[in-house]
């Protein structure tokens, strides 16, 4: 595998954007593998195990910026949502967890130079693939219906899970949902996704949401927003499940 440059890339985590502070970031996941080779064997056999996943990454020593240094040195002993995206604009490939972080290490070289090392472990779900349905952060002054993102040809029929961050709400309430349609609404019109609406949002927060494993996703699909509010700065990832998933 080929490194690859991450400029304009973006990181969130809880609601919170990072992106500004960070320099390295580092993506695993899949599933546990268990070697089952038999006696009888000429060749390897595995079988999958727990799906799992990791984001590492490096931050500088920014407190002034209120953007990392704050936020990561809490060391939150509760589940944190993040989310880390490969460019900022629709359809964008994005990895996302339900994580616990474990550490926030510090390393100060003879330099000067002090950053923070991060690796944090997915709980629960493992390391999640998809798309942005937001060309990174969002800003809506009012309810707005978002520009369709293609998730390949043809419907699924396997669910899936999808991703929030508010960063930010002047308001009220802000309640973000999931539509979908099979030709970007061109004969077939927008409709909700069934189990595709986030809890509505006053502050800043962060959520996962999952439909039934075994229901039908449709091609397109586009992040709707709905409440009272005047300024909502807000970010979605769908994760739209090709195969059979279980958690």
């Amino acid at each position: 595998m080929t490194k690859s440059s991450g400029l304009g890339d973006n990181l969130y985590i809880a609601g919170v954007n990072l992106s500004g502070d960070i320099n390295t970031v580092k993506t695993g996941g899949g599933p546990a593998v268990q070697d089952v080779t038999g006696i009888d064997k000429s060749a390897y056999e595995r079988i999958g195990l727990l799906r799992d996943g990791t984001l590492e990454f490096k931050a500088f020593f920014n407190k002034a910026a209120g953007q990392a240094h704050p936020r990561l040195s809490a060391l939150p002993t509760t589940d944190v949502i993040m989310t880390y995206l490969r460019g900022t604009v629709l359809g964008a490939p994005s990895a996302c967890m339900v994580a616990k972080q474990p550490n926030y290490d510090g390393t100060r070289s003879d330099s000067g130079e002090f950053t923070f090392q991060v690796n944090a472990v997915a709980n629960g779900y493992g390391m999640e693939w998809g798309r942005a349905l937001t060309a990174g952060q969002r800003t809506d002054t009012t309810g707005t219906n978002g520009t369709g993102v293609d998730f390949g040809t043809g419907s699924t029929a396997f669910g899936l899970q999808a991703y929030l961050h508010v960063f930010a709400l002047t308001g009220t309430s802000v309640t973000v949902k999931l539509q979908e349609s099979s030709d970007n609404g061109v004969g077939d019109a927008w409709a909700d996704v069934v189990g595709g609406a986030f809890t509505a949002a006053t502050g800043v927060t962060s959520q996962r949401i999952a439909t039934a494993s075994g229901q039908t996703v449709e091609r397109y699909l586009r992040a709707v927003t709905t409440g009272t509010f005047t300024n909502a700065v807000f970010a979605v990832t769908v994760c739209r499940n090709d195969v059979a998933t279980a958690f």
